[in-house]
Formats: structure tokens, C-alpha cells, sequence
């Protein structure tokens, strides 16, 4: 009796509890599936679950054309099977099992952030990045989503302070002995700064790409952080995200780019989120200590021009 009879002789033989028992079992196994390709989707583990299928359709196609040496060859290194994907999954098979044991990975939100709190967030993210901008200084500000960066909270200096656009701008400044690293935010607080990124090793990045740009891409490649960019050469924002760099991007373009990734798309409705971006805004701008407004002097001009000054 082949498995298709069996399984059907079995759902159907013991009433209607096990038809339901069946249909829970196939869809908890579908479920996980799912979410384990999700997990390996765009990533290194991705392309050799492809090699691997390649793999068994040629011992499959050898068979059927009746390649006997080819096939003979295949099948012998089918037991070696085990082993080698153990070797070759290892740094996957960990962070699975490691997202596993997060509820984000059960399908938890990016965050328990009411509106107010993601939208003070955002604000002061994209607030700085146009601050940057317009004097050339570089900055790498990683958002931490569902998959958890301690790994590389823990290569930097703890902070754990509430986001603020002034505290990341002085981090930022340059001379500063935590400048060259990554910022990682989690919420709305700031974990650490002066981090350590893993640069990306993909080809399909340009070697004009300097080593900041490629640094957000890597981090974007082994997890779902969202990484604000801005080159000092150029004062470009750039938005990486699942291992794809967005360049060129204004505030409202940022700003909006980030309401869609960070803000769940159940809870987002966009024009009433962004009539909230704009009385937050009107709210930040009137209550700026006079001190930040007093920036806008030929003094403080001209040294925000200096200490943005480099190669373009």
C-alpha cells in the first residue's frame, strides 16, 4: 500500500478528530517551513538550498537518461550529505535555532512602540541624517527589528540612552574616538555605539562602494536591521535594507522609507501617520532650545563648514 492510500485510509478512517488533527499537523509543518525560508531567503544559505536541489535533480535526470557513471558518482557522495550540510549550514543552522527561541520569529511585531514613541524615534533618525548631510559627516545608524544584534551591540560601547539627534550628533562629530562605528538602535533607545559591522563579501556590490556603505549592507545580509547612511565624502543618505542599498534619498523620502519598514503595515495608516510626522515636527521645531537655533550664525556656520570639510 503506497503512502498516499495510507495516509488517506488513516485521516478518513478515525472520524472527524482525525481529519482535524491531520489538517493541524500539516498546517503547524507548513508554518514552519515558511518561516524558515523566510529566514534563509536573500542569504548565502539561500543560494546553496538551490545548489543542493540542483544537486538531486541532476541524480534524478542521470537516472532517467540512464547516465550510469554519472549517476554512480552522485550517489556516492549522497551519504556524505549529512555532514557537509552541517558544515556548510553551520552559521544558519545557529541563527535558526537562535530565532527560533524569539518570539519575533513567531510573528512578534518589530516592537511594542506606541505612535508617539516610533514617531519620535524616526523623526530624530531622519532629523540627524539631514543634519549630517548637509555638513559631510559620516554616520551608520543600524535599527535593530526582529532579529537580535547583541553580537554586535556587544563589539562597541553600551549606552542604552534614549534616541536623540543631539546625543548621536556628538557621537558622530568628528575627533570623536566613536565616530568610525555603527550606532545600533533598538526601540527607541540607543544600545551602543562605536560598533563593528561585518562588511559585505557579496559580488553583485560595486567596488566604488566604500567600506561604510558595504559594512550597512553586510549587517542587512545576516539579519532584518534597517541601516541609515550618510557618506562624508558626499553627504548622501543611503538606506540599506535585506542587503539592497537605496542612495540619494531626501527627509521625506527617509522618513517614509523608514514608517514603512519599522511601522507594522496592520497599524499603519498612511495619512494619519503622517499628519503625526507633521505635528511632531511642528512640536520638536518650537520647542528647540534657543541655543540649537542660535546655530544658524556666520560663527557656528562656519565651523559646522569646517569640520564637514573633506574629499568629495
Amino acid at each position: 500500500m503506497g503512502f498516499p492510500n495510507l495516509l488517506w485510509g488513516n485521516v478518513f478512517g478515525g472520524g472527524w478528530l482525525s481529519v482535524l488533527t491531520t489538517l493541524l499537523d500539516i498546517a503547524v509543518i507548513s508554518f514552519i517551513l515558511y518561516k524558515l525560508i523566510m529566514l534563509v531567503k536573500g542569504t548565502r544559505a539561500w543560494q546553496i538550498l538551490w545548489g543542493l536541489a540542483l544537486f538531486f535533480l541532476l541524480i534524478f535526470v542521470s537516472d532517467k537518461l540512464q547516465l550510469y557513471t554519472l549517476n554512480w558518482l552522485l550517489r556516492t557522495v549522497l551519504p556524505l550529505g549529512p555532514v557537509a550540510i552541517v558544515i556548510l549550514f553551520y552559521p544558519e543552522l545557529r541563527h535558526a535555532l537562535e530565532e527560533m527561541g524569539r518570539l519575533g520569529f513567531w510573528g512578534r511585531g518589530f516592537s511594542f512602540l506606541g505612535k508617539e514613541e516610533m514617531a519620535t524615534m524616526i523623526d530624530e533618525v531622519v532629523r540627524l541624517a539631514t543634519r549630517l548631510s548637509r555638513s559631510k559627516v559620516g554616520a551608520l545608524i543600524v535599527i535593530e527589528r526582529e532579529t537580535g544584534l547583541d553580537n554586535i551591540v556587544a563589539t562597541g560601547t553600551r549606552l542604552d540612552a534614549v534616541v536623540s539627534q543631539d546625543l548621536l550628533h556628538t557621537v558622530f562629530f568628528p575627533g570623536s574616538p566613536l565616530h568610525d562605528g555603527a550606532a545600533v538602535i533598538r526601540s527607541n533607545r540607543v544600545l551602543a555605539v562605536g560598533c563593528t559591522l561585518p562588511l559585505s563579501d557579496s559580488p553583485h556590490i560595486s567596488s566604488m562602494i566604500h567600506t561604510r556603505h558595504k559594512a550597512a549592507v553586510g549587517v542587512t545580509e545576516q539579519s532584518d536591521a534597517v541601516v541609515v547612511v550618510v557618506s562624508e565624502e558626499t553627504g548622501t543618505i543611503s538606506l540599506a535594507v535585506e542587503g539592497r542599498l537605496e542612495r540619494g534619498l531626501d527627509a521625506d523620502a527617509l522618513r517614509e522609507r523608514l514608517q514603512k519598514l519599522l511601522i507594522p503595515q496592520e497599524r499603519a495608516t498612511g495619512a494619519g501617520y503622517r499628519m503625526l510626522f507633521r505635528r511632531h515636527s511642528a512640536q520638536q521645531e518650537r520647542q528647540k532650545p534657543a541655543a540649537e537655533q542660535a546655530a544658524g550664525s556666520p560663527d557656528a556656520a562656519a565651523q559646522e563648514t569646517r569640520t564637514g570639510a573633506g574629499p568629495v
